[in-house]
């Protein structure tokens, strides 16, 4: 068997070596058609597009994402051409929620907003959501849950979100159609019905936030600030909003090492389950260096000032500063 898989996803050769005869490490945005034309499996992150023109005759009969977010995966696609998919829903949502945790511990402490007298607008209640619901209700703050699609009784609409929060955070897929599309779900309309001046948290996917309305709207003082993992045209960024905004960072929100982990073995699980191959044991993420002192402050665990402060100085290294993320962990006894 012969797996080609994405050389930034960490910790996962050394099991997939035990499983495969030849595994062959590439780029994610450069793996082609001639590179998977032999390959039995796929395994990608974010920025390789599976598709036809990436798969069609090739012997590929198993892909993976070692992601939540699949809008890379062109599902219709593979699923004619009888090829198994999978992706990993959950993985990183205890990362993400630890991201939006110290974004909120930090808008507290340099922005001055109070948790516990605001109201925080959870967009999205899935894994993230439900995960960021948790955080918001232990730091106090009162919480309103959109999420139509779930259709629960106490969720409460878009236009309240709109009108009572003090902060909205985005945690939906991207979808450009049907009832519950998500592409632009903030755009200039949403942005002109926001009587709170609220703060915008989006580390969801980047189209779901219209990033020229979000820039209008933050001169013009209908946002009151925003902090945003996710962009437009990654990783080709609007330079304009990247500089306005409290906290710009480059899509890492989920890329601590428990959430990559998480992933690791959900992929390795799902590609033993598809060839019938007994599981190994599982990938565990390194530890913390015993130099590393923990106060109980979170943010000494994470402060997302430091990526976005190392995303602001050279906007043009979005790739590489994901490519090369250093160790974040989401607890310290572990």
């Amino acid at each position: 068997m012969k797996i080609v898989v994405d050389d930034k996803i960490p910790f996962i050769q050394e099991k997939l070596h035990l499983l495969a005869d030849e595994v062959v490490a590439l780029s994610g945005a450069s793996i082609s058609a001639a590179d998977v034309r032999d390959a039995d499996a796929l395994i990608v992150r974010t920025r390789t597009r599976c598709d036809e023109a990436l798969l069609k005759g090739s012997k590929v009969q198993f892909v993976a994402t070692a992601t939540i977010g699949f809008d890379h995966i062109d599902a219709p696609y593979l699923e004619r051409a009888g090829i198994q998919w999978t992706s990993c829903p959950g993985c990183n949502a205890s990362s993400v929620a630890q991201y939006v945790e110290s974004a909120l511990l930090l808008l507290a402490q340099e922005k001055g907003l109070s948790l516990q007298q605001s109201t925080i607008g959870i967009v999205g209640c899935g894994h993230v959501g439900a995960k960021v619901r948790k955080v918001a209700e232990r730091l106090g703050m009162c919480v309103l849950v959109c999420d139509p699609p779930l259709g629960h009784s106490d969720f409460v609409s878009m236009e309240e979100i709109a009108q009572q929060a003090d902060v909205i955070t985005f945690h939906v897929p991207l979808t450009r159609e049907g009832q519950y599309a998500t592409w632009h779900l903030a755009d200039e309309h949403f942005f002109r019905q926001l009587p709170p001046i609220p703060y915008i948290i989006n580390t969801s996917r980047g189209g779901v936030v219209d990033n020229i309305a979000l820039l209008s709207a933050l001169q013009e003082g209908r946002v009151r600030d925003a902090v945003l993992d996710v962009w437009e045209g990654e990783p080709l960024l609007n330079l304009d909003l990247l500089q306005r905004v409290f906290i710009g960072t480059p899509h890492i929100a989920g890329y601590s090492a428990d959430g990559k982990a998480n992933a690791d073995n959900m992929v390795i699980e799902a590609l033993c389950q598809h060839f019938r191959l007994p599981v190994p044991e599982k990938v565990l993420p390194p530890k913390l260096p015993s130099s590393f002192h923990y106060t109980g402050n979170p943010l000494e665990l994470y402060n997302p000032l430091t990526d976005s402060a190392a995303l602001k100085a050279n906007p043009s290294d979005f790739e590489y500063l994901r490519n090369h993320y250093p160790l974040r962990r989401e607890r310290f006894d572990v």
